[in-house]
């Protein structure tokens, strides 16, 4: 693996599943692997379980880490070719990506979408500056249209939570819901979690609202349900996550609360367990009363983050030697 961009970068997603989870049994097992190595962290926008899963992942690995927040750490970067430099931009990509290049031995960067033009957030203008420029492996921390780690994760956690169905050759029925959110927010997990679905040996299925289809070009053949309650029933898993309108790109077109995930609407399921990559809003997105039960799978689901990326970064350094 030279670099991690997409889920479509792993080859083989049920090998990488057992993989992964052999570190999360033995986490310390390649501990000489990023020997000498560092990994620089590049956040453009904030983070939590990314920032830190994946710097306790190349620690298990043997790495250094140098973490850097880019937009009040250091000078404002620009990415646009030709441009004459005479505003509030001091440092272009260019420079920037070769000079941490030397500096650190593999990149991760995390940059959000504007949610304002579509065309222009598709073309993953910092991910793909970092790959173009610099000469060194990235990983995608979450990009305009991904989050590959998140979707490696989902697979991990649901390989763990299915188990029983595996060992009596059933499929998981998957269900991804939308759910309402106070503010516009990006397609990214939601696309990788589709992507890695189609991927998996599951039985998968979309439901949202009218007016919130995913990219049809990631989405593909796979159903859309437009009535929450039929696309549950015998769901085994439901994941939740909140996305701005694809087709009316990154607005708001409806707040609907009749959305939210509750302990009610779980009763048409096969027990599913519920998930979300966090941070979550309790009785907006997910009500009380399945996040604090055992229906909630949150916190297992977060804890596979270092396993995702701990796997990822390996994988780069064997390619690397």
């Amino acid at each position: 693996m030279k670099n991690y961009i997409s889920i479509n970068d792993i080859p083989n997603l049920e090998m990488a599943i057992k993989e992964a989870l052999y570190m999360k049994e033995y986490p310390y097992a390649f501990a000489k692997a990023g020997k000498q190595k560092t990994l620089g962290l590049l956040f453009f926008n904030s983070s939590l379980r990314t920032r830190l899963s994946t710097e306790k992942a190349a620690k298990n690995l043997g790495m250094e880490t140098m973490t850097l927040n880019v937009n009040s750490d250091s000078w404002q970067l620009e990415f646009e070719d030709g441009t004459v430099m005479d505003g509030t931009k001091a440092e272009h990509i260019k420079e920037a990506a070769q000079v941490l290049s030397q500096y650190c031995d593999v990149l991760a960067v995390r940059a959000f979408p504007g949610l304002v033009d579509k065309s222009q957030d598709e073309l993953e203008v910092v991910l793909s500056a970092f790959m173009q420029y610099g000469s060194v492996p990235v990983v995608n921390l979450e990009s305009s249209t991904a989050h590959p780690l998140q979707g490696f994760t989902d697979a991990i956690t649901i390989y763990e939570l299915t188990e029983s169905l595996r060992a009596a050759n059933k499929k998981p029925n998957v269900v991804l819901t939308w759910a309402p959110h106070p503010k516009a927010l990006p397609h990214a997990v939601a696309n990788s979690f589709v992507q890695t679905m189609q991927k998996a040996n599951v039985n998968f299925t979309i439901t949202n609202p009218e007016g919130y289809d995913l990219n049809p070009e990631i989405r593909g053949e796979l159903p859309v349900i437009h009535n929450q309650k039929e696309a549950f029933a015998n769901a085994d898993i439901i994941y939740v996550k909140n996305w701005s309108s694809y087709e009316d790109y990154g607005k708001v077109q409806s707040q609907d609360s009749n959305w939210m995930i509750n302990a009610e609407k779980l009763k048409g399921t096969n027990q599913a367990k519920v998930m979300h990559c966090l941070p979550v809003r309790r009785n907006v997105v997910i009500a009380d009363d399945v996040l604090d039960t055992e229906s909630s799978a949150v916190i297992q689901q977060a804890g596979n983050r270092t396993w995702a990326a701990q796997w990822v970064l390996k994988n780069i350094l064997d390619n690397d030697e």
